[in-house]
């Protein structure tokens, strides 16, 4: 038996680690993930931008990233997955999801999708503190000063009383960012008992029923590169959900997070190929701020072990 051990350990000891090649696999598919989201958000912008309504983003952005999550369940062992001990739970969860999902189409529909974007990545901010009120979370002053440097940077992309940009925008955009926050407290109390498959089963599916009911008076016909649009970013919200959560079963949420932070660089590039706009040098300093900000908080976390849980939540 000793004979054996050794040879386990010599056999680890002249190969890569599995690890390290996990973490490979998981960083990226963590990439990918947010290079879809990106190119949702700018499918999403660019239908907004043509006259698509806020409720009609809403239900085909869900209506039609159901198929993938339909597929997903089946390679995932089937519906007996998506079983919910926590069913009132996930209803408080839907609804307050679907109220930041709306808010973040408003954003998107009056904000620059480089800012728009910069402004969501606020969310972890709100959530940490929000961690610390409600979870009662201990939060320790390292942190606190990180959040503290990353509301200036916030500040710094809406610019109060001074900013070109529209104050409704960038103010819908913050409670947008504020709500993703409170999904958060909300999805960690559920992750202890719910698979993660379900969770976005049973939010994707509260999504459609409730939009599609005023669907008969927002409804509208649109041309062919709008219907492309649209149909483009439900599917490709679909596939980096399925990426994103993938990614976790590879990779700690801690090594994976901070590159979320892509998505920022995604949505500049987008933003200037598809609507020929760049992000402003304060938006550009700000963003570097939230960013920083937010990569302290999740190295802080990591080296105190209290990592939130995974949640495969995005919009």
């Amino acid at each position: 038996m000793q004979g054996g051990t050794e040879r386990l350990v010599a056999s680890a000891a002249a190969q890569p680690s599995l690890l390290v090649e996990r973490r490979g696999l998981g960083i990226a598919l963590r990439i990918g993930a947010m290079t879809l989201f990106a190119a949702m958000m700018a499918a999403l912008k660019y239908g907004a931008s043509h006259g698509v309504s806020a409720v009609e983003l809403l239900f085909y952005r869900n209506l039609f990233s159901f198929p993938t999550i339909l597929a997903w369940i089946f390679f995932s062992g089937g519906f007996a997955i998506v079983h919910s001990r926590r069913p009132q739970l996930h209803a408080t969860r839907s609804a307050l999801g679907l109220g930041v999902m709306a808010l973040t189409f408003l954003a998107l529909a009056k904000l620059p999708l480089a800012e728009a974007t910069v402004i969501s990545f606020s969310s972890p901010l709100f959530a940490t503190i929000l961690s610390a009120l409600m979870l009662r979370e201990k939060v320790m002053w390292h942190r606190w000063s990180a959040i503290a440097l990353g509301f200036v940077g916030v500040m710094i992309v809406v610019q109060p009383g001074q900013s070109a940009l529209p104050i409704d925008g960038m103010l819908i955009g913050l409670a947008a960012a504020f709500g993703a926050a409170l999904v958060v407290i909300t999805l960690r109390q559920i992750g202890g008992t719910e698979h993660p498959v379900a969770t976005v089963f049973w939010f994707n599916l509260a999504c459609i029923v409730a939009t599609v009911i005023p669907m008969p008076f927002f409804f509208h016909d649109h041309p062919p590169a709008v219907w492309i649009a649209l149909i483009s970013g439900g599917l490709l919200g679909g596939v980096a959900q399925i990426l994103m959560t993938s990614a976790l079963r590879y990779a700690p949420v801690s090594v994976l997070m901070p590159f979320d932070y892509l998505q920022i660089i995604w949505a500049t590039i987008w933003g200037f190929f598809l609507f020929d706009v760049l992000p402003t040098r304060n938006s550009m300093i700000g963003a570097t701020l939230i960013v920083g900000a937010g990569c302290y908080v999740v190295y802080r976390e990591r080296k105190a072990g209290k990592m939130p849980a995974p949640t495969p939540e995005k919009l």
